[in-house]
C-alpha cells in the first residue's frame, strides 16, 4: 500500500522520464477545456461571449498579429499555456468547418466562415414582424455592441459565438435567419455559415435606406404611389408619424422640415454629414431617408431613435410623455443642427443657408434724470433723456404679434372670433412700427428687415402666460397660399446690380393647434410639389385637402419659400 507522498514522487519521476514533446502533450490534454469540469449545469447560462468574427476590421487585425507572433515565439521554446488553449479551441473550430465544402472567407482568429447561398430557412423570414425604427439594442442584454435582429420574430439579440444570445435563441425557438443591424451581413444560426442571397436585399433597404444624388434631383418629380406589404398604398415623403406619447409637437416639426428641399436632399445623403459624430444629426439623417424611402415594408415611420436623440441632447427638456410647443422645438432643432454641422465657428451650415436672415434693430432707451449719459453707447445717439441704439441682428424665425381678443361677447352671446390679415402684422418689421418690451428693461423697438431668406418661418405668438396660467388667442389670421408679396409691406434693401429681388413666396407648411393651451394637439398642412396638392398629416392620419381649408385654421407656425 503506496503513501501519496510515494505516488507524488513516482509521478515526478515518470514526468522526468518523458520526451518535451511528450510533456507538452501532457500538459495539453490535462489543460485543455474539454479535461476541466464546469461549475454549473447549463453551459449555455453564462452569455458573456458577444465575439463577433469578422465584423470589426480591428479585431482582425489584432488577430492577425497574434497570429504572426506564435510562430516566433514557438521558435524560441516559449509557449504560453493560455496559447495552447486558444490553439486548442481554433483546432476544433477548424475540424468542423473543414466538412464544410463550400467557399471560405478568413475570419478572425483563424475562424473560417462559409458563404452559401441555398439556405433552407429563408422561406421562415416574415418581413411582416420586422422594425428597423427602434433602437439597435439587445432585448435581453441591453447592449448596442454586435446587435443582430432575427428575420423571424423581428426580435434583437447580441453575438453570434456560442454563448451569445442570438446564438441561444436561435436553439430555443428555432429562428435560424439574422441580419447584423452594423454590417448588413445576414447569417444562419446555430450553423454560424454566411447567407448571400439577392432575396435579402429588400431588407438591407428598409434597414439602411439609400439615395444616388440622380434620385434625390429626381424625387420630387415622383408622382407613383407605393404599397406596404399589408396592401396599403402611401407616397413617399407623404408618410405618417407614429406619435409615441404627446410627441404630436415633434411629429409636426418633422413634417415641415421635409418639405425643405435643400435641407431634405443633403440628409438623404449621408456623405453629406458622416463627418459629424452627433447622434441628432445621424438620427435625423436616418429619419429623413426613411420617410422619403419608396420601398417601406409598412406605409408609416415611427421616429423613436431620433426622439432618444433628442432626449439625450436636450437634456431631458423635450421628452416622451411631455407636450411641447413646436416653436420652441423647432428653434432648439436648427440651432443645434447648426452648431454640430458646421466645421469651425466662421463656416455656416445648410441650416443658416436656408433659414438665416438679418434685421436691423433699433432700440430706444428713455434714460432717467439722475443717470449720467456716457458718450461710450453702441452707435448711440443721445436725444435729452432718449437713447437710440442701432444694431444688427440675425434670425431663423420671425415672431408676429396678434391683437388682442375682445373682452365682451356680442348680441348672440357668443364670442367674436376675430380676423386679421397677415400684411398687419407683417407691419412689424416695417421699420416704422414701434414694439415695447419689457425685458431685460423698457424700451421702445423697431424692425427692418433687410435679408430675406431663401425659406421664411413665421409663428404666431397664440400663447400668453401669466402667473397663474396660460391663454390662448383665438384670432384667425388670413393669409395667402401662393404669391406673399413682402416689398409692398415691408421696405426692402435695394439689391446689387447683377442680383433680383426675390419678395415672393409661396406657402409649404402650416402647422395649426386645436384646443385648449396645454391639453389641445399639433396637425401640419403641407404641399406636395409634385402635384401641388395639400395634405392634411396628423401623427398617422394623412388626407388630401383642399388649399382653401389650409387658410381656415388656427396657424401657429408657418414655412414659406422663395420663389426662384
Amino acid at each position: 500500500m503506496k503513501t501519496k507522498r510515494e505516488e507524488e514522487n513516482n509521478r515526478e519521476y515518470d514526468d522526468e522520464r518523458l520526451s518535451p514533446d511528450s510533456k507538452r502533450q501532457k500538459m495539453m490534454i490535462e489543460q485543455s477545456p474539454q479535461s476541466r469540469s464546469l461549475g454549473f449545469d447549463n453551459p449555455l447560462l453564462p452569455l458573456a461571449s458577444y465575439d463577433d468574427d469578422d465584423d470589426e476590421e480591428e479585431d482582425g487585425r489584432i488577430g492577425r498579429t497574434e497570429e504572426n507572433n506564435i510562430p516566433r515565439m514557438e521558435q524560441n521554446g516559449y509557449k504560453d499555456d493560455k496559447q495552447e488553449d486558444d490553439d486548442d479551441d481554433d483546432d476544433d473550430d477548424d475540424d468542423d468547418d473543414d466538412r464544410q465544402d463550400q467557399g471560405y472567407i478568413q475570419g478572425r482568429r483563424s475562424r473560417l466562415i462559409v458563404i452559401r447561398r441555398d439556405c433552407p430557412y429563408l422561406d421562415t423570414v416574415n418581413r411582416q414582424l420586422l422594425d428597423f425604427d427602434f433602437e439597435k439594442f439587445c432585448s435581453i442584454s441591453l447592449s448596442n455592441l454586435n446587435v443582430y435582429a432575427c428575420l423571424v420574430c423581428g426580435k434583437y439579440y447580441q453575438g453570434r459565438g456560442h454563448k451569445s444570445h442570438a446564438y441561444t435563441h436561435s436553439l430555443e425557438a428555432g429562428h435560424h435567419v439574422y441580419i447584423n443591424l452594423q454590417t448588413e451581413k445576414v447569417y444562419c444560426l446555430p450553423d454560424g455559415y454566411e447567407i448571400n442571397d439577392p432575396s435579402l436585399d429588400d431588407i438591407r433597404h428598409v434597414l439602411n435606406p439609400r439615395f444616388t444624388r440622380e434620385q434625390v434631383q429626381q424625387i420630387d418629380k415622383n408622382k407613383h404611389w407605393s404599397r406596404a406589404l399589408d396592401g396599403s398604398n402611401y407616397l413617399p415623403g407623404m408618410v405618417g408619424l407614429n406619435n409615441i406619447k404627446d410627441t404630436d409637437f415633434v411629429n409636426v416639426t418633422i413634417q415641415s422640415l421635409m418639405r425643405v428641399t435643400p435641407l431634405r436632399n443633403f440628409f438623404l445623403i449621408p456623405e453629406n454629414y458622416q463627418h459629424c459624430k452627433s447622434p441628432l444629426v445621424q438620427r435625423f439623417g436616418e429619419l429623413t431617408r426613411k420617410i422619403w424611402h419608396a420601398r417601406n415594408f409598412k406605409g408609416q415611420v415611427s421616429p423613436h431613435e431620433f426622439l432618444q436623440a433628442v432626449m439625450k441632447v436636450s437634456k431631458k427638456r423635450f421628452r416622451i410623455g411631455m407636450q411641447s410647443d413646436p416653436v420652441e422645438f423647432m428653434s432648439w432643432l436648427l440651432n443645434t443642427l447648426h452648431a454640430n454641422l458646421r466645421t469651425s465657428k466662421k463656416d455656416g451650415s445648410i441650416i443658416y443657408k436656408c433659414f438665416q436672415g438679418e434685421l436691423e434693430v433699433v432700440k430706444e432707451i428713455h434714460k432717467r434724470p439722475f443717470e449720467k449719459e456716457n458718450g461710450d453707447d453702441d452707435g448711440g445717439n443721445a436725444h435729452g433723456s432718449i437713447v437710440e441704439e442701432t444694431s444688427r441682428m440675425r434670425f431663423l424665425m420671425l415672431g408676429l404679434d396678434l391683437p388682442p381678443p375682445p373682452l365682451f361677447k356680442d348680441v348672440m352671446e357668443k364670442n367674436i372670433i376675430p380676423q386679421v390679415p397677415l400684411f398687419n402684422i407683417l407691419k412689424k418689421f416695417d421699420g416704422e412700427t414701434i414694439t415695447e418690451v419689457v425685458r431685460p428693461h423698457i424700451a421702445r423697438m423697431r424692425y427692418r428687415v433687410i435679408r430675406l431668406p431663401q425659406y421664411l418661418i413665421l409663428h404666431m405668438r397664440r400663447f400668453t402666460k401669466n402667473n397663474f396660467f396660460v391663454e390662448k388667442n383665438p384670432t384667425l389670421v388670413n393669409f395667402p397660399v401662393k404669391n406673399l408679396e413682402l416689398k409692398d409691406y415691408i421696405p426692402l434693401p435695394t439689391p446689387k446690380e447683377n442680383e433680383k429681388l426675390r419678395s415672393k413666396y409661396d406657402l409649404i407648411a402650416n402647422i395649426v393647434h386645436d384646443g385648449k393651451p396645454g391639453e389641445g394637439f399639433y396637425r401640419v398642412f403641407v404641399q406636395r410639389k409634385s402635384e401641388e396638392l395639400w395634405y392634411e398629416m396628423q401623427d398617422l392620419h394623412v388626407q388630401e385637402t383642399l388649399p382653401q381649408m389650409v387658410a381656415l385654421s388656427e396657424a401657429y407656425m408657418q414655412i414659406y419659400e422663395q420663389q426662384q
